[in-house]
């Protein structure tokens, strides 16, 4: 079952390799989406794929890459403009 997901992290996730880790998570679980910094210091991300898959990744982004340190992950199902398809995984400027 394919399910699309946002996150948002909090903490101390920038400046700490959060985004590629996030990725590299992604992509070897064959999700699709994007990672970006926002400018409040948390770290947005959008997942899209296999419901296990995303959820597997959506776990590790509470733990995150060794240097960091999540606070809280809000997550929500993907609505609006963001529940479409994608086709890989991006890194998007920060927003």
């Amino acid at each position: 079952m394919e399910c699309t997901l946002c996150l948002r992290i909090h903490g101390r996730v920038q400046g700490v390799g959060y985004r590629d880790a996030l990725r590299r998570e992604a992509l070897r679980r064959n999700l699709r989406g994007w990672v970006r910094n926002r400018r409040d210091g948390t770290v947005e991300a959008l997942l899209q794929g296999d419901a296990s898959s995303v959820q597997a990744v959506a776990a590790w982004a509470r733990r995150g890459p060794p240097a960091a340190n999540v606070e809280r992950v809000d997550a929500q199902a993907a609505s609006g403009e963001l529940d479409r398809p994608y086709a890989g995984f991006d890194w998007l400027p920060t927003a």
